[in-house]
């Protein structure tokens, strides 16, 4: 854990008590789609089977160097983001180890990361690419 936890952080656990559950990080490919009434069953589910999703490993690959199948790449990760959103994840972790041409993925990255940022989602890289903020 971070040594410089925010104020709003402390007070937040300073009032909580612990929660019988156990946190789980999902694998994408778990996920039988990413539709709503999908997501809202899955985390009911979990929560009754006392496990709290806490993170979402996602692979991605980037193996063309094409526009196109980048974007599309992009845009699958985009929904899982908002999966992993609707699901209460706080950290969605991508692995791509097969990256073309890492000029065209990390402007993609880089949009992805900050759209996670506005749902509430951290999200991490790990591969050939990297996001400027990490």
């Amino acid at each position: 854990m971070s040594t410089s936890v925010k104020p709003s952080v402390e007070r937040a656990v300073a009032a909580s008590e612990p929660a019988d559950v156990e946190p789980v990080a999902l694998d994408a490919e778990a996920l039988d789609s990413t539709a709503p009434e999908y997501l809202r069953d899955l985390k009911a589910d979990l929560s009754e089977a006392g496990y709290l999703p806490a993170g979402l490993r996602v692979e991605a690959c980037f193996s063309e160097n094409c526009s196109i199948e980048t974007q599309a790449e992009a845009d699958r990760l985009r929904g899982l983001v908002r999966a992993a959103s609707f699901l209460g994840v706080g950290r969605v972790s991508v692995r791509a180890d097969d990256v073309a041409e890492p000029t065209k993925v990390e402007p993609a990255l880089a949009a992805l990361a900050e759209r996670a940022e506005r749902e509430g989602v951290t999200l991490t890289v790990e591969g050939p690419v990297t996001l400027d903020r990490e």
